[in-house]
C-alpha cells in the first residue's frame, strides 16, 4: 500500500496560496453553493418524484412537451452558434482596430445586459411583426411569432456573453504573433485558422456555453415575439408557467427537471471539449 507521504504529487492536495484561510473559504464556498444551488435543485427533483416514473415518462413523452423542448433547445443552440461567429467578429473589431465611435460601440454591446428582457421583447416584436419596420419588408414571409423570431431574440440577449468572453483573451494575443506568422510565410487564412482560433477556442466555447444556457432559460424577451403557439413556437419555460397556472406543480417541476438534465448534459459535453482544447493547444 502506498503511503500518503510517498504518494505521487498529483494526488496531494495543494495549498492554493501562501495566504492562509483555505479551509475556511472552502467550507464557506461549499455551504454557499449548497444553499443557493444544490438544495433548490434537490427540491426540484424531490417535487417531481411525486409523479412516479409513470407520470414522469408520460410528461416526457408528451408531444407538446417534446415540441416545447425542441423549440427551446433548438433555437438556443442556433442563436448561440450565430453569436459565436458574429461575436468573434465584433470582439476582433473592438480589439484590433481604433476608429471614431469605438468606445460607443463597445458600450452598446452591454445594452442587452442592462435592458429589461420584457422591454427587449416588446421592442423586437414591434420591429419584426408583420406591420413593423423590418417585418413588413419580408412579407408574406413572417419573422415574428415563429421560431425564427425566437432565434432573433436569443441572438440579441446572447451576443454580449460571447463578445465579453472572447475579447479579453483576444487582447492578450500579441500582434507580434501574427506578424511572425506572416514573416514565416503564412497567409491570412492560415494565421486565423492555425494561430488565432486555436488560442481562442476555449474562450469561444465558454461564450457559446454561456449564450446557450441563457437562451434555454430565457422567458421575458421571447414570449412577446414567439407568439406562443403550441407545437409551433411555444417554449418550455412558458409551458412550465402554464402548468403552474393550472396548479400542476408536479408537472411543472417535471418539465423543469427534464430541462435541467438536458442542459447539464450539453454543458458537460461542452466543458469536456473545452478542457480537451486547452490541453491540445497548450492553454491550460
Amino acid at each position: 500500500m502506498t503511503n500518503i507521504a510517498t504518494a505521487p504529487a498529483r494526488w496531494r492536495m495543494k495549498q492554493p496560496s501562501i495566504i492562509p484561510g483555505f479551509g475556511l473559504t472552502l467550507g464557506f464556498s461549499l455551504a454557499y453553493l449548497s444553499l443557493i444551488i444544490l438544495i433548490p435543485i434537490a427540491g426540484l427533483f424531490w417535487r417531481s418524484a411525486a409523479l412516479g416514473w409513470g407520470g414522469f415518462l408520460s410528461i416526457l413523452t408528451d408531444e407538446r412537451t417534446l415540441r416545447a423542448l425542441y423549440v427551446s433547445f433548438g433555437t438556443a443552440f442556433v442563436a448561440a452558434a450565430v453569436n459565436v461567429v458574429f461575436g468573434v467578429v465584433v470582439a476582433w473589431v473592438l480589439t484590433r482596430y481604433n476608429f471614431p465611435g469605438r468606445r460607443l460601440i463597445d458600450a452598446m454591446v452591454d445594452l442587452p445586459f442592462a435592458l429589461p428582457t420584457a422591454v427587449a421583447g416588446i421592442a423586437l416584436t414591434a420591429i419584426y411583426a408583420p406591420q413593423g419596420w423590418v417585418g413588413s419588408l419580408f412579407m408574406p414571409f413572417r419573422i415574428a411569432f415563429t421560431p425564427l423570431g425566437i432565434v432573433i431574440a436569443l441572438i440579441f440577449i446572447g451576443l454580449p456573453f460571447v463578445v465579453r468572453t472572447v475579447q479579453p483573451v483576444m487582447e492578450e494575443i500579441d500582434h507580434e504573433v501574427e506578424e511572425a506568422a506572416a514573416t514565416l510565410g503564412a497567409n491570412r487564412f492560415q494565421t486565423i485558422t492555425q494561430i488565432l482560433l486555436p488560442a481562442l477556442t476555449p474562450a469561444i466555447l465558454t461564450g457559446f456555453a454561456l449564450a446557450f444556457a441563457r437562451g434555454v432559460g430565457e422567458y421575458g424577451s421571447v414570449i412577446f415575439i414567439a407568439g406562443n403557439i403550441p407545437y409551433v413556437s411555444e417554449i418550455a419555460p412558458l409551458l412550465i408557467v402554464i402548468k403552474l397556472e393550472e396548479f400542476n406543480y408536479a408537472g411543472a417541476t417535471a418539465i423543469a427537471t427534464i430541462m435541467l438534465l438536458i442542459s447539464f448534459a450539453m454543458l458537460f459535453v461542452i466543458n469536456l471539449i473545452q478542457a480537451w482544447s486547452r490541453r491540445r493547444y497548450g492553454n491550460a
